[in-house]
């Protein structure tokens, strides 16, 4: 990772799906520059949207203290010209009642010396009828600056749109091939909700493009005949994931998909690049290394001592228990994608709470609004622990199964198993000896497009990031009760 120092990223206090928004990684003279935006503000007419960079001599580091660019918009990228001049794009944010919030593409050039933006902002691009124009990266070929935009919104509008011209401010003519990849009312595919992608040039004479997408789980094995005039009831709980679509340029000098229409293919010729294989992430987490492995993710801010560590107790991970799963600040939160509709995670844990506000366990965390948390906590009425699950639908938070005595059990055994449209919670007091704890919830109810919601015209709440799965400890009493995690196991099917 890039950015792993409070003092290069602090997202504390960040609405759910804020954040970083569409980070852009590029290359010039030896040197790599990543620029990414920290949004701080989604929800009404206005967003709060600075946009740094840092740089590093590889993309292992180390990486440098950020340098603030501007808050024009989101969606910055770099462009590094073949004349050594350098250009910083964003899209740019109209708060203002009855402007286009998505005000077009806008362009200026970063000076290396200085370390800073300079000379006049120029908005190159205006974008097309599908609206919200982002996401940009702009090429350059064969004399040509060749402008690569998303538009239509992240959800089953998506689409990437492409545009050229002679000279890098414009004007920048739309390609005839317009747009170059959209899933909307194409034949149902696979892959919806494709847009927000960038080009690469392998090097072997080949084009391809990564874009965004998202599989919609009443599609996984049944999808309809033809596309719906309609897209309501579609629920992506693996959130935006990433494909790559094989790219060719026409005689006259625009990109387009290989095999001949716009629509996303979900098996397409692979490159012919030499294998670079990543080493299999093992099926359960021992905590016996220095530190956790990269696909373990904290929220909000990076880990430290103070709350998560691997070395207070060989053999586990240890949360100190901090804010609750509805905090936008310091929540002692470690989890890891939910990469498959059918998986198991599990994990053991070792927890003394003495009052109800001190809990810990195993999550499915969307965000704080919406997850669901099997936990061990302290139930006056019975002056012992027990098992609770809780579940927040759109921040209403109910008990689902009637809590479970654990009595002297020093460990707890706790799994989560999702079976695509649903899943469901177990527990053991006693290896192997599985229980279930509650009924089965709605997947559904960790997706996108069920984290999204508008009212007024105007998003009351963002959801883009897919479900995650994970571990858990809190403290609302303020003193710190650390839980310990034997392990955590997470496996497909």
């Amino acid at each position: 990772y890039a950015l792993t120092r409070r003092s290069q990223l602090d997202m504390r206090g960040n609405p759910n799906s804020a954040g970083i928004w569409a980070p852009c990684l590029s290359h010039r003279d030896g040197t790599f520059y990543l620029v990414f935006t920290n949004v701080r503000s989604t929800l009404g007419a206005h967003k709060d949207t600075p946009n740094y960079l840092v740089t590093a001599p590889h993309p292992s580091g180390p990486w440098s203290e950020p340098i603030e660019l501007h808050s024009r918009g989101f969606d910055a990228s770099m462009f590094h010209d073949d004349d050594g001049r350098s250009w910083l794009l964003s899209m740019q944010w109209d708060h203002r009642p009855g402007h286009n919030h998505f005000n077009g593409i806008v362009l200026q050039e970063y000076d290396h010396e200085r370390r800073c933006l300079t000379g006049p902002v120029t908005n190159i691009f205006a974008g097309t009828s599908l609206g919200v124009v982002e996401g940009p990266h702009l090429y350059k070929r064969d004399g040509w600056y060749v402008l690569l935009t998303a538009e239509g919104g992240t959800f089953y509008e998506h689409a990437v749109t492409i545009a050229r011209s002679r000279q890098i401010n414009g004007p920048y003519e739309l390609s005839p091939h317009h747009p170059m990849l959209t899933a909307h009312h194409a034949p149902p595919a696979g892959l919806q909700r494709a847009g927000h992608a960038s080009l690469v040039d392998t090097g072997q004479g080949e084009w391809y493009m990564a874009h965004l997408c998202g599989r919609p789980l009443e599609w996984l094995d049944n999808p309809p005949p033809e596309a719906p005039a309609q897209y309501e009831g579609l629920h992506s709980n693996l959130g935006r994931e990433t494909a790559l679509q094989r790219i060719e340029w026409t005689p006259d000098g625009w990109p387009r998909l290989a095999h001949g229409n716009n629509a996303p293919l979900t098996q397409v010729p692979a490159p012919r690049l030499p294998p670079a294989p990543v080493e299999a992430e093992p099926a359960q987490d021992n905590f016996s290394a220095s530190s956790l492995p990269g696909h373990w993710n904290t929220l909000r801010e990076p880990a430290d001592e103070s709350w998560l560590t691997l070395k207070a107790r060989p053999g586990h991970l240890r949360l100190v228990g901090r804010c609750s799963l509805m905090s936008n600040f310091d929540q002692s939160l470690v989890a890891r994608r939910q990469q498959h509709f059918h998986c198991e995670a599990d994990t053991m844990l070792e927890f003394q709470p003495t009052i109800y506000q001190q809990m810990a366990g195993l999550v499915a965390y969307y965000n704080t609004q919406n997850h669901a948390y099997l936990h061990v906590t302290h139930d006056e009425s019975v002056n012992a622990r027990v098992l609770r699950l809780s579940v927040s639908d759109d921040g209403k938070l109910r008990e689902a199964a009637t809590p479970v005595p654990v009595g002297d059990a020093p460990r707890v055994w706790l799994k989560l198993r999702f079976e695509g449209p649903q899943f469901r919670f177990w527990y053991a007091l006693a290896e192997g000896q599985w229980q279930p704890i509650g009924e089965a919830l709605p997947s559904s109810m960790l997706s996108d497009e069920y984290a999204t919601r508008f009212e007024g015209g105007y998003p009351r709440s963002f959801g883009f990031t897919g479900n995650y799965i994970g571990l858990a400890c809190q403290d609302l009493t303020g003193s710190r009760l650390h839980a310990d995690f034997a392990h955590f196991g997470y496996r497909e099917g």
